[in-house]
């Protein structure tokens, strides 16, 4: 900071006059100033410093404990959580990036020494400032010079540093100047870490010293517990490795004047409240109480002469003197004593009050056994729940992991390493829990209290391994971490669509799948599937009455999808897919050539619609079908799948037996546009046409229909069918009619048309296949003389023209003479009659140009 506060300061001179004639030091070269005096009054605070009103409490931080893994203590430096940002103003502050802040340990007592005011930099501050970290080593004096006689108190000496003294810090000469411990700035408020800090921490460990870290506290940025929090995760934590010292809690003269007044514009009691909660929250995550630092005059004026932090080791600042001088209230002496900031190598230099096996033993903790270590952080959090009523155990340690707990009426407060200390209520979640083997179950050690007051009125806790969820209706369950929890969470959780655990997680079962009900609906889970929600409702109905997993669809791989036409819904499924309208309810369409061809048709989009029942196998050679709103689909290993929309030509087919009758299995879909509107479908056995005028009909394969095809089918002369192919005629004869005529068939015509017209008329009113004319022999042949046709059967022949129409020509004497005569080419022309017997003996015909008789005894004769 570089904005200087000007202030009338009431008694400077007076205050100064007292540092300057402090007591001579025992050796050739004076100690610093004493800015901390003998008797232990505070320096004058600014006049124009404006405090926060008395009553005025600081906020204190009551979320959850960070989560911090076993391994990440005493882990130097953490990634810090992504949700630390901190409120860019407070308590009415104006903001300060966090570049901007970079105090150190005794930065106000030094700037008193220099200004008068701990806020007002001194001028070797600009020049401390290294922030490439290329010069860190610094001069063994504030001249440079290289002299070794620096006034020391003797005993076990150590040092400290911030990132002021750049990344590379001569650690082996702190060494042989005596420093036998080094304390390292890690972070300042919730936002500051010191970018120098792993080089710093671990070049003093690897010089052979016992090392800790300390914070920067800023009390009116934000609470003590998240500052606590950062701390940890960013190098503040602590191990029994025989070399950590305990953290170190830096709270002293405010630096920053955009932050208020030296105590922070905090009241006594906001700031011995905010003590204790980074305190608590301290012995929470690490087990052990911080370590203060701070100065006589600072903390009785700024805490109000507080007590209450007389169990904490404590860190004095006091420079210019031989002794430490007076201890703050609630201390009758020091641990540490930071009685320099102008030593050799390092400016800050400290005394620890012993020798080197009590440094030792305050590194280990020794004197702390497990369970003090545990009932440290126990008390720490007792202190503020109630809830747990009467003590009715001690500490008890050696469960898994070194975990300690102890009992209340009320519940139990359980305490690992890697979760801190967590209170476990008596109730449905902690019996679920004690049944699932607490600890040593599939959850481990809880890492958050219960929370109630969720969706129902529910409850919940956090474990190592997962959670564990009550509410009246659905009773406690476990939702253990993996990939059913991380889906379940995804969906919101109770808040969601599945609502709170019925059952706890069951896996072995298909393809080492797992499986979780819920208040409405399931997790499924295998390996090649992931976790998938089957939502209560007609899908997961129907997927369950299939058989579920274990049925062909497999599992789920997908979520339910609504949404769809008509306010469908579909699932879809390892081996295929449940589709669901309010219309069709829910049917599956499982994977193969139906399915195929369903999605190829646009699936509930198309013409087809929602599926109307489930695949039906075991049809004639080993056929499937599947019915859907507009129709069906037919599938058989010959023709594949194929298609018959809802139309006469599926209602013909359906008559006529399906797939079990004359026309077998489709062969392609149903082709429309043809002539006159029309469609056509073809089957294995023949197709079936339909019109307007005609209807729908079957052309089944055959003769007859080999020959409707090859004169043109619909288009040519015959037109559309107007019946089905008739059999059972004289000598197994068959028919069929169309628009245009017939087709009739025998074993020895073989297929012949006979068109609609006059020699067709005659034909039929002759008797057709059954008179003596018999089965058609040709097809009808025109551009005869005159512009007559003709058509020959098996007993004669049918002539027409236009003068005469369509006559009889029967088989015998009468018409092989008219042949031999050249028929209608002949002198006779035309027939105008048909042959007529009066008697068994005598047959008569009339032509254009004469009459033909015969009888037995004179043969044919023309007249």
């Amino acid at each position: 900071m570089t904005t200087r506060r000007t202030s009338t300061l009431a008694g400077v001179a007076v205050l100064l006059t007292a540092i300057l004639i402090g007591p001579v030091a025992p050796v050739s070269v004076a100690p610093a100033l004493a800015i901390e005096n003998i008797d232990g009054a505070p320096p004058a605070a600014p006049t124009t410093v404006a405090e926060a009103p008395a009553g005025d409490e600081a906020p204190v931080d009551d979320g959850k404990a960070a989560e911090v893994e076993p391994s990440a203590l005493p882990k130097d430096v953490l990634e810090p959580a992504a949700d630390e940002a901190e409120e860019t103003e407070q308590q009415g502050l104006s903001a300060m990036a966090p570049e901007e802040r970079n105090a150190s340990m005794g930065q106000g007592l030094a700037r008193i020494a220099e200004t008068g005011d701990p806020q007002v930099p001194r001028a070797a501050e600009s020049r401390d400032s290294r922030p490439d970290g290329t010069e860190g080593v610094e001069s063994p004096s504030d001249e440079g010079s290289a002299a070794t006689n620096y006034w020391t108190p003797g005993g076990v000496l150590g040092v400290d540093v911030s990132s002021h003294q750049g990344r590379f810090v001569d650690w082996p000469s702190a060494w042989r100047y005596g420093s036998r411990f080094a304390y390292v700035k890690a972070t300042e408020n919730n936002d500051y870490v010191n970018p120098y800090f792993s080089d710093q921490y671990a070049g003093s460990a690897a010089s052979g010293m016992y090392r800790g870290a300390y914070h920067f506290a800023l009390p009116n940025m934000s609470s003590g517990s998240e500052q606590a929090k950062f701390f940890v995760r960013n190098g503040g934590g602590w191990s029994a490795d025989g070399k950590t010292l305990p953290p170190l809690l830096d709270v002293e003269f405010n630096p920053y004047p955009s932050l208020g007044n030296t105590c922070y514009n905090m009241t006594p009691s906001q700031m011995v409240a905010w003590i204790a909660d980074f305190s608590r929250e301290m012995q929470v995550l690490t087990g052990r109480k911080p370590m203060i630092y701070t100065a006589a005059s600072w903390w009785n004026q700024c805490t109000g002469n507080s007590t209450a932090f007389g169990d904490h080791a404590l860190h004095i600042a006091r420079y210019g003197t031989t002794t430490p001088g007076t201890m703050p209230t609630g201390w009758t002496k020091q641990d540490v004593w930071q009685y320099t900031d102008s030593g050799p190598v390092i400016g800050d230099w400290n005394q620890w009050n012993g020798d080197l096996a009590s440094l030792d033993t305050f590194a280990r903790n020794t004197s702390n056994s497990p369970e003090a270590r545990a009932a440290a952080a126990i008390s720490a959090l007792v202190s503020s729940a109630p809830e747990l009523g009467a003590v009715k155990s001690g500490v008890v340690c050696g469960l898994v992991d070194g975990g300690c707990y102890q009992g209340f009426n009320n519940g139990t407060v359980i305490w690992s390493s890697g979760t801190g200390a967590v209170i476990s209520l008596n109730g449905p979640i902690r019996s679920a829990w004690v049944s699932a083997g607490a600890q040593n179950g599939v959850l481990g050690y809880p890492k958050a209290a219960q929370v109630c007051g969720i969706r129902d009125g529910g409850c919940y806790q956090s474990f190592q391994k997962g959670e564990m969820f009550w509410s009246e209706a659905s009773g406690a369950e476990i939702s253990k971490a993996g990939a059913i929890r991380t889906a379940y969470r995804a969906a919101g959780a109770e808040n969601g669509a599945l609502g709170f655990p019925v059952a706890a997680e069951i896996c072995g079962i298909r393809d080492g799948g797992c499986y979780q009900s819920f208040q409405r609906g399931e997790i499924l889970w295998s390996p090649a599937s992931g976790a998938q929600i089957s939502k209560a409702g007609p899908i997961r109905t129907a997927y369950r009455a299939a058989g579920a997993e274990n049925t062909i669809l497999g599992y789920p791989v997908t979520a339910e999808i609504c949404g769809l036409r008509d306010g469908g819904c579909y699932q879809a499924y390892q081996n295929g897919e449940i589709l669901y309208s309010s219309k069709t309810g829910a049917h599956i369409s499982r994977a193969g050539g139906i399915r195929d061809l369903y999605r190829s048709s646009k699936a509930e989009n198309g013409v087809l619609g929602f599926p109307d029942g489930e695949e039906t196998c075991g049809l004639k050679n080993r056929g499937c079908y599947q019915a859907f709103q507009g129709g069906e689909i037919f599938w058989s290993p010959t023709t594949g799948a194929e298609i018959t929309y809802n139309s006469p030509i599926r209602t013909t087919y359906r008559t006529a037996g399906a797939e079990n009758g004359i026309l077998g299995y489709p062969a392609n879909a149903q082709i429309c546009g043809i002539r006159d509107a029309g469609c056509y479908q073809s089957f294995q056995g023949g197709e079936i046409f339909w019109s307007t005028a005609s209807g729908a009909e079957i052309s089944r394969q055959g003769g007859i229909r080999d020959l409707y095809r090859s004169m043109g089918a619909e288009n040519g002369r015959l037109g559309f069918p107007t019946s089905a192919e008739i059999c059972g005629l004289r000598e197994g004869g068959c028919y069929q009619s169309f628009q245009g005529g017939e087709i009739l068939w025998s074993p020895s015509t073989g297929a012949k048309p006979v068109t609609t017209g006059s020699i067709r008329t005659a034909y039929r009113s002759a008797g057709a296949e059954n008179s003596s004319l018999g089965y058609p022999r040709v097809n009808e042949i025109c551009g005869l003389r005159e512009g007559g046709c003709y058509q020959s059967f098996e007993g004669g022949e049918v002539l027409w023209s236009a003068k005469t129409g369509a006559r009889i020509t029967a088989e015998g004497p009468i018409r092989t003479t008219y042949r031999q005569s050249g028929a209608e080419n002949g002198a006779l022309g035309y027939p105008t009659s048909n042959q007529t017997c009066t008697t068994s003996t005598r047959c008569t015909q009339t032509f254009q140009r004469g009459t033909l008789t015969w009888t037995p005894t004179t043969g044919v004769r023309k007249t």
